[in-house]
């Protein structure tokens, strides 16, 4: 099973025709992305399922259907374990940003993170997992897949937004401040902080 997210509302694509009463269920190789995701925005559909009977051919689909944006970000931890936080658009993120044609995936994702904070020195600990976004870009829709990876950095001097790309403010953020932000967060984010990662979030009561 995936998560698609339009906005904050996730389209599950998966294997299964029948997921519930409450979903409307397409066979994903005949949907009409377009007219579902008006749908979605207009709030006249929450819940769908996309499906198809073999696993591997779900985003292999998904991806003849939209055009994909590769990216790369990072849940950079300090020494004090805090997360570094950036806030755009009225909402609390982690940086991330286009993979270039002649970057690796890790190189796209520590040079993203220093742009949009202005932090140095990263090290790539792990990956973390990739989530899938539509955003709309010049009229048409897009496809954003965002490879996570997990960060740490001993980094201690100013954190500097990059306002051109609408950042307006970056910060680290100990357990009861990150748990705050999430709350104003976004629903593919709050997925990277699953409890085998980061134990004590999810002891705070996040969800």
């Amino acid at each position: 099973m995936y998560k698609v997210f339009v906005n904050d509302i996730p389209i599950i694509l998966s294997t299964e025709k029948d997921l519930g009463e409450k979903y409307t269920s397409i066979p994903i190789k005949e949907v009409k992305f377009k007219r579902i995701i008006k749908k979605i925005n207009k709030g006249k559909l929450l819940y769908i399922n996309l499906y198809h009977p073999k696993k591997e051919k779900l985003l292999k689909h998904l991806f003849k259907k939209l055009p994909v944006v590769t990216a790369g970000g990072g849940m950079v931890f300090n020494p004090e374990k805090e997360v570094l936080f950036i806030y755009r658009n009225g909402r609390w993120d982690l940086p991330k940003g286009k993979i270039e044609k002649d970057e690796s995936l890790e190189e796209g994702a520590i040079r993203e993170v220093e742009e949009e904070t202005g932090v140095k020195g990263l090290k790539v600990d792990k990956f973390l997992q990739k989530t899938y976004h539509v955003f709309q870009r010049k009229g048409k829709y897009k496809l954003k897949v965002t490879y996570w990876f997990q960060m740490s950095t001993d980094y201690t001097g100013e954190l500097v937004p990059e306002e051109k790309e609408g950042i307006m403010k970056v910060k680290w953020k100990d357990v009861v401040k990150a748990q705050k932000a999430l709350k104003k967060s976004y629903a593919n984010i709050k997925l990277l902080f699953p409890e085998e990662i980061l134990p004590v979030y999810s002891k705070h009561g996040i969800s």
